[in-house]
């Protein structure tokens, strides 16, 4: 850290200063957001220097603050969004008012109601922030243009949508055919890093039971070790 000057016997203005160079260092040092993405698009299909700065001029920054929305039911959703930082969790609910968890996204993945926003109709789910996040976001008739004039676009999201629909239907075929138990099990091996980051009622909305009968299995779980 910079040495800092302040007058003697002046503590106070000196940690304020201390502590305010140091927010500002650690602003510094943070990643380029925009670095990240095309690093995401580079694992597929990598990018030139064109396409790079195609993403930076139709991709837009947008930070969240916890419980904030990207997306509420009955709004069409009008940008596919690239996670930076945070947690997001996509659900419906029901006619009891009841939550129930479709999809979790944390850093370098991606979330959006896929429906609405291809048939620009309005959605019947909610993206909400899990935690405070920050988002790069496209919308339709950019991404649009994307695919049409560069073609690596079309493939990366092609390969995004396939892993997505992937998921789905992993996901649909565990709800019909697992236990509990196994579910559970499979959601802490595949995602190891929401175990840590989000709550029991989160986890067990997505699996589909109540965070009471969640704890129950974790009991079981450990029992059994």
């Amino acid at each position: 850290m910079k040495e800092l000057f302040v007058p003697k016997n002046n503590l106070k203005q000196y940690i304020y200063l201390s502590k305010n160079l140091n927010i500002l260092e650690q602003q510094q040092n943070i990643e380029d957001p925009f670095d990240k993405l095309i690093r995401s698009f580079n694992n597929s299909f990598p990018l030139n220097e064109k396409e790079e700065e195609e993403v930076k001029r139709l991709f837009k920054k947008r930070v969240v603050k916890r419980r904030g929305f990207l997306l509420q039911e009955g709004e069409v959703c009008k940008q596919v969004s690239f996670v930076v930082s945070g947690c997001f969790k996509m659900y419906a609910v029901d006619t009891n008012f009841k939550e129930h968890n479709l999809q979790f996204a944390i850093e370098n993945e991606w979330i959006s109601d896929i429906q609405s926003f291809y048939d620009e109709k309005p959605s019947k789910l909610y993206i909400e922030a899990v935690e405070a996040s920050v988002v790069l976001q496209i919308n339709h008739e950019d991404l649009l243009y994307l695919y049409i004039n560069y073609h690596k676009f079309d493939r990366n999201f092609r390969i995004i949508n396939e892993r997505k629909f992937i998921n789905f239907q992993d996901r649909i075929l565990q709800s019909i055919s697992f236990t509990a138990e196994e579910r559970y099990l499979n959601f802490q091996r595949d995602f190891p890093e929401l175990i840590k980051r989000l709550p029991n009622t989160q986890i067990a909305s997505y699996l589909g039971i109540t965070p009471e009968f969640l704890s129950k299995v974790r009991k079981n779980i450990v029992t059994k070790k």
